[in-house]
Formats: structure tokens, sequence, C-alpha cells
């Protein structure tokens, strides 16, 4: 792993690293974007947007806030990787712009047309996309290339959505699942790195004599790899025959990837335990997908719910913590508030699950799990401001509550 370069910075704390102003947008946008949704599913606003209700609701949690918390992780993760200078300033600045003015056209498209929207939109990822390609190529970091596949996907997703809106294809429900099993994947390869990798470091120093998590190695390789094919299954051709099963063996395999991790013995670190417990979502939604093609015994909502709010949201959290505390000079242990996040993202991603077996009070139960969902990201916000805000402490301190 190459050192990165810093230059001096002189203007707002909160552009001196990409992880500044992408995890907080991103925390604010998940915690105001899901009410907005309820209040336009229950039919107490008209939406003004062009998009149907469940659609831009998806869209706004893949990317919008997916994208920014894989823009946060990126743009910080990247410099360590190609020993580069990273992006700051101006720049980082203009292309936090990009994504807020995003935010705002897809949000206002009923007002602004479908071809301001998509313009304003789709300008993100794009020059999002070339920013990582330039970084990597110009770093020759080949081991890392496949990113630029995955921001491909983004766009290319994002691009099928506002087809529909355009009214020149109906593609708005595939362009969402790609993007969904896009984050998917990204969850279950970098969290493939994260999660042994920070157990190991834990366990090093809270437990020598414990044995480590297993490296990375062929089962590894089988893992992703049957994860890779459910994903594109489900996102490209939900009803082929073939899909519960890959579903099934991926989340076998991503199960017994994820106990030869031993996470079990870092339950006492709620900043170690918390990545473990994002891996095991992925793992519980991939085994109700495919159950779910045999035997509904739930929506398939229920799976995918699972998948977004259990894996996506508890891993985003997990990270947007740790690298916020890390990067920011904190010590990484995590306070009361920062485990009540993980506490909340996890009420949210059960009260989610739960709502389809609530009958006639579903509804309330989208409700509940709305709330506890904006709090934990809310909470986070409120928390992690005054961290990010500021210029880093040259000594490591306590972090937030």
């Amino acid at each position: 792993m190459a050192i990165p370069r810093y230059r001096p910075q002189r203007g707002p704390a909160i552009l001196a690293a990409g992880f500044r102003p992408f995890f907080l947008l991103a925390a604010l946008w998940a915690a105001v974007a899901i009410p907005l949704w309820l209040l336009f599913f229950a039919g107490d606003a008209a939406p003004p947007t062009l998009l149907s209700p469940v659609v831009w609701h998806v869209h706004a949690m893949v990317y919008g806030f997916g994208a920014a918390t894989v823009a946060g992780f990126l743009l910080t993760a990247i410099p360590n990787w190609t020993g580069r200078m990273p992006l700051q300033g101006a720049p980082l600045g203009g292309l936090v712009l990009l994504w807020l003015l995003g935010r705002v056209g897809v949000l206002l498209s009923a007002k602004i047309g479908a071809v301001a929207a998509a313009a304003l939109d789709l300008s993100f990822p794009a020059v999002f996309l070339a920013v990582i390609a330039r970084e990597i190529v110009a770093g020759k970091n080949w081991r890392n290339l496949p990113m630029v596949a995955v921001l491909s996907l983004f766009l290319i997703g994002n691009l099928l959505v506002h087809l529909e809106s355009l009214g020149l294809a109906r593609t708005a429900l595939l362009g969402d699942r790609i993007g969904v099993a896009t984050l998917v994947m990204l969850v279950s390869f970098i969290g493939g790195r994260i999660v042994p990798s920070f157990t190991r470091n834990w366990l090093a120093k809270a437990n020598p004599a414990a044995a480590p998590p297993a490296g990375f190695g062929a089962i590894d390789r089988v893992a992703l790899l049957l994860t890779a094919l459910a994903l594109a299954a489900w996102a490209l051709a939900p009803g082929v025959a073939a899909a519960p099963y890959l579903e099934l063996a991926a989340g076998l395999a991503l199960g017994f990837r994820l106990v030869r991790w031993r996470g079990f013995a870092a339950w006492r670190d709620p900043l170690v335990f918390v990545l473990h417990l994002g891996y095991g979502w992925v793992v519980l939604g991939l085994l109700l997908l495919g159950l779910d093609g045999f035997w509904p015994a739930l929506p398939q909502t229920a799976a995918v719910h699972a998948l977004t709010v259990g894996a996506v949201g508890t891993m985003t959290l997990a990270v947007m913590t740790r690298a916020s505390l890390g990067h920011s000079g904190r010590g990484l242990r995590a306070g009361a508030g920062t485990t009540a996040i993980y506490g909340l993202v996890t009420l949210a991603a059960l009260l989610r699950l739960a709502a389809p077996l609530a009958g006639g009070d579903y509804l309330f139960a989208l409700m509940l799990a709305g709330a506890a969902w904006s709090a934990a990201f809310g909470l986070f916000f409120a928390l992690y401001f005054p961290l990010l805000a500021r210029p880093r402490t040259r000594q490591l301190v306590a972090g937030p509550a």
C-alpha cells in the first residue's frame, strides 16, 4: 500500500478530505429522504418528481445516499492505494455540488423537466467515474481497476432510471436493481478486505493468543464469484430458474466465509463487531432471496431490505464511524452515542423485515422502521458534524460520545 501525500489545506476543513462532506451529506440525505418518501407513499404529499414513489425511494437511497458513501470511501482510500494527492478544496467542493444538484434535480423533476433532471443527476456519476479512473491509471494501481467497472455500473443503472422518465424505455426498475446489486457486491467485496483485517488487528491487541481470522483464499474467491452471479441473475433476469439456487449458494458461501473471520471473538468492541453484523445481513438477504424462489412466505421486499437497510445501512455506518474517527485523529473507540447508532440501524432493519407481517398496521410498521433509520443517520450527523467540520487533531483524543 502506498503512502498518501497531503497538501496544506487553507480552505474549510470540511473540504480537506472526501470522507468529510460526503459522509455528512450521505447521513443527512438518508435521515431526510426516508420520511419524505413515507409522506409520498402514504399519500400525505404530492411528490414533485416524475419518478413513481417506489422508484424514487430506491433511486434516492442507491444513487443518492449510496453514491455519496461510495464517494467518501473511495476518495479517502484511493490516495492510500496510489500515494497520489487526495482531492481537496475547490475540486472536491465542485464534486459535492454536482451531487447536491442531482438530488434537487431528481426530486423536482416534475417541475424542471426530465431532460434537466437527467442532466443534473448524471453529471455526478460521470465526473466521479472520470476522477477515479484518472487516479487509478495515473497511480498504476491496477489491482483496484475493477472499481472503474463498479462506478460504470452506477452510471449505467442511473441512466436506465432516467430513460423511463424521458419516455424512451421501461427500464427504471432494472436500473434500480442494478444499483442495489452493485452496492451489495461492493459490501461483499470491500467488506471481505476490511472485516477480517480490522478483526485481526483488534485480536492481536486484545487477545494475542486467540486464533486470527482466516486469510483470503479459494473459499473467498468462490464465495465472491457466486455472489456476483447471484446478484447479476437477480438484477438482470430475476425470474430465471437458476436464480434461487445461485442466491442460496452465495448466501451459504458468504456465511461460511463470515464464520471463518471469528467475529464472535470480537463482540466486546462495537466498532469491530458491527462489521460482522453488517456482513451477516448480506448472508441473510441472499438466503431469503433464494428461499423466496421456492417458498414465498415473505414478499421479496423482505430479502431486498435485508440487503439494503440491513447490509448496506449497517456497513456504511460502520465504515463512516470508523473512518471518521481514525482519519480525524480520534481514538478508535465507540462511545455510547456511536453504539446507539448501530443499535438504531439494526432496529430499523428488523422492523422493515417484520413490516409485511403487520397486516393492517403495515404503514405504521413502515413508519417505525423509517423513524429508527432516520434516527440512526441523524444521530451520526449530529455527533460527527463537529468532528468532520474541524481540522484533524494532531493527537489521538476521545471521539464523540
